[in-house]
């Protein structure tokens, strides 16, 4: 039987994808966690939009208490005139005079609500949705953190399988060349140089496969931080999945429901709803003002011809509406129906996010567990192509057992990549979940990288 040596050719393939990682690791121009998500900040147009917004929600509180506060505004009018009198007594006989002139007019009111249920529902309206606001924004900055991690992960994800691919297609392409000279000898068959071949074809596949997706992972960061995307830090080689806190699932639940920027926002949306039932149950109600007035006219008509004069008053003004065809009550029910939806609306999105919670506390308690298991899986893998070689040699194995060895071997790293990353979503997620995902999380998990 074939005799092969795998094991030396094996570790030095480890090696020098071990040494690629860290040449690139090192490089000066590596994008670290920290600056792609500063870069976010200045450039993701999700986020820019987001801001701007929540800008713009500020005003709505001072808008609603306009409702409230006095309104002053002035008048100036004048005009010039031609007045003809004519007088028809006998004594004139119908003498006619013209007369010229110029009239003038101005007033300042102020008017006070003393009793405007219109006008607290909006100031209350005003209020609820500059806080919306707020909370929607505070959502867009855990997301963007959110989407920037990913996709710097995911780089980091495609990077290591496009390296483990190098790695598997050169020692594909290795075994091949040994297939080949024993096959010349007379010690190997044609078997196994068609087994190691269609492995080899795989390989090749795999690998272009695996260059495009980094490809794109790259895009992808790069649409997200606004510029090109050149190395990343690598992940330190001794990371270590930290146990969780302890903490029980209902602590996370309460403190998510409290918490959570999502389930905020929709709180305040029902509040919103809330004062727009009111502002449309406000079209029955009665108005209350104090009226304020001071004008002054000069030669204002032909019966004050050059006389001034000056008008103080003061009072109140009561609006009573009565009958509009039945407008205000179908806004009303119109009104009421939307706060219902609001209040589905929100339970809705409790429910969704106790769900992912429920799942990411499941993954969080069980991922040191799964990650220790997985780095034993690499260990076991690597003494599983030690043994094979031995029953190789022993005429025990075959080529195609080493062929499976070596793709266990593979499966392992790449399962033992994928499980770390998601770890450390999952634990993005979580922090989201209840709300106090911030950049001073970035900074903890920028220190897993180098």
């Amino acid at each position: 039987m074939a005799t092969l040596k795998l094991r030396p050719r094996l570790l030095a393939g480890v090696a020098l994808m071990g040494a690629a990682l860290s040449l690139t690791s090192q490089g000066a121009q590596a994008v670290t966690l920290v600056q792609a998500y500063q870069m976010a900040l200045q450039n993701d147009p999700t986020y820019r939009a987001a801001f701007y917004a929540n800008e713009g929600s500020k005003e709505n509180a001072k808008l609603g208490l306009s409702n409230l506060l006095p309104n002053l505004s002035g008048s100036w009018s004048g005009s010039q005139n031609r007045d003809t009198i004519t007088d028809r007594s006998f004594a004139s006989n119908g003498l006619t005079v013209p007369r010229d002139f110029i009239s003038r007019s101005a007033t300042l009111q102020l008017r006070q609500s003393l009793f405007n249920l219109d006008g607290w529902a909006r100031y209350k309206q005003g209020k609820a949705q500059t806080k919306y606001g707020q909370a929607l924004f505070e959502s867009q900055q855990q997301e963007v953190i959110y989407r920037v991690v990913s996709a710097y992960l995911d780089v980091l994800y495609k990077q290591e399988l496009l390296a483990l691919s190098q790695v598997e297609r050169e020692l594909y392409a290795e075994q091949r060349k040994v297939n080949d000279r024993l096959f010349e000898k007379g010690e190997g068959t044609k078997t196994d140089m068609l087994e190691t071949q269609a492995r080899l074809d795989v390989a090749d596949a795999v690998l272009l496969e695996a260059q495009d997706s980094l490809t794109v992972s790259r895009e992808t960061l790069g649409t997200v931080i606004g510029g090109e995307v050149g190395e990343v830090q690598q992940l330190m080689p001794d990371f270590r999945v930290r146990p969780s806190d302890g903490q029980p699932f209902d602590y996370w639940k309460k403190v998510a429901i409290d918490t959570n920027p999502d389930i905020k926002t929709l709180q305040y949306g029902v509040e919103i709803a809330e004062q727009e039932v009111l502002k449309q149950y406000a079209g029955h109600a009665p108005r209350v003002d104090i009226v304020g007035t001071y004008g002054k006219t000069s030669s204002d008509s032909i019966t004050t011809f050059q006389e001034d004069q000056k008008i103080r008053s003061i009072g109140f003004q009561v609006n009573i509406p009565l009958y509009s065809g039945g407008q205000v009550s179908a806004s009303a029910r119109q009104a009421v129906a939307s706060r219902e939806k609001a209040k589905q609306d929100l339970q809705a999105q409790i429910d969704k996010i106790v769900l992912e919670l429920r799942k990411d506390y499941s993954v969080m308690a069980s991922s040191v567990k799964r990650v220790d298991a997985l780095m034993k899986s690499v260990a076991s893998s690597e003494t599983l192509i030690v043994a094979t070689e031995q029953s190789i040699k022993g005429g025990v194995r075959i080529n195609l057992d080493a062929l499976n060895a070596k793709q266990q071997l593979y499966a392992a790293k790449r399962d033992l990549a994928q499980a770390r990353f998601n770890y450390l979503l999952t634990s993005l997620r979580m922090h989201a979940s209840v709300g106090t995902l911030g950049e001073n999380d970035v900074r903890e998990m920028a220190a897993y990288f180098r």
